[in-house]
């Protein structure tokens, strides 16, 4: 069997470059201009690589009864790791994938597709309107992992936005987001005060490097208007290869501080990475 051959293409937002892992016979990692998007495992779905994926895919787990399918939206697409791991965990699940770059949808149709019958429909849309049409209470989760370049758009950190996340999501749904930023977490600290506005249980995961504002990292928020399993949450993060803390409570109530809620006038995008914190060579 020949090696498997690196890929770059200009996509929509950059240059890509699917490369083989060595490692692993059929897995491959996406990077846009040299930051990685995605890492897939096309024989080993369940494999999630990035530790800000597994901490999604910790939540995933806990949102419901194992195997339970879920209708699922996710915003942000990339090598479609999260809906692979979701299809492969929860058979039966409705997935729908928001991908602003249709180059990079393209590419990783080619070279990565998934499996027939994953449930899995992908669209070529931006994230907030295609979100803005979704019908009401049609989502158990929705998962936010959307980078323009290596920012969050500004346009996906309001109240307005999040409004429609809730709009869109069944009652006990549950959103995630993949969020990044560093000391003084003023971006970070201002989304936990947005989705505040409209959930009522909110849920932080970090590492505790990043978390004591030693470096530039990764968080991702768990919300929604019933109590999240916590305990269950906690164990797994905990057990985690990399371990994770989570912040919920009094404590994320003190790490949000006098934080206020973006509207569309005050929207920022999140900060840009210092560089090289996320670049591979």
């Amino acid at each position: 069997m020949s090696e498997p051959i690196p890929v770059t293409r200009a996509v929509g937002h950059g240059t890509a470059k699917l490369m083989p892992d060595v490692d692993r016979e059929r897995a491959w990692l996406l990077t846009v201009d040299g930051a990685p998007q995605s890492y897939v495992d096309l024989d080993e779905p369940t494999h999630l690589e990035f530790e800000y994926a597994r901490r999604l895919g910790h939540v995933l787990d806990v949102v419901a009864p194992p195997g339970a399918p879920l209708d699922a939206v996710h915003l942000g697409g990339g090598g479609m790791t999260l809906p692979r791991y979701v299809a492969a965990t929860r058979p039966g699940s409705r997935q729908h994938v928001v991908e602003a770059d249709g180059g990079l949808a393209a590419l990783v149709a080619e070279h990565l597709p998934l499996p027939v019958g994953a449930g899995v429909t992908v669209h070529t849309a931006d994230a907030r309107g295609w979100l803005e049409a979704a019908p009401d209470d049609s989502a158990d989760v929705v998962v936010a992992d959307v980078f323009g370049g290596s920012r969050v758009p500004a346009h996906l950190t309001t109240v307005a936005y999040v409004g429609e996340v809730a709009r869109v999501l069944r009652p006990g749904g549950v959103y995630l987001a993949n969020l990044a930023d560093a000391a003084p977490f003023a971006f970070l600290r201002s989304q936990l005060a947005t989705v505040g506005a409209r959930f009522v249980e909110s849920a932080l995961i970090a590492e505790p490097a990043v978390l004591r504002g030693r470096r530039f990292g990764n968080a991702v928020l768990a919300v929604s208007d019933r109590p999240l399993d916590i305990p269950a949450l906690t164990r797994a993060v905990a057990a985690d290869p990399f371990p994770a803390r989570v912040e919920h409570g009094r404590s994320l109530r003190d790490f949000v501080g006098d934080a206020v809620p973006l509207h569309e006038g005050t929207a920022v995008p999140s900060p840009l990475p210092p560089s090289g914190a996320f670049a591979i060579g």
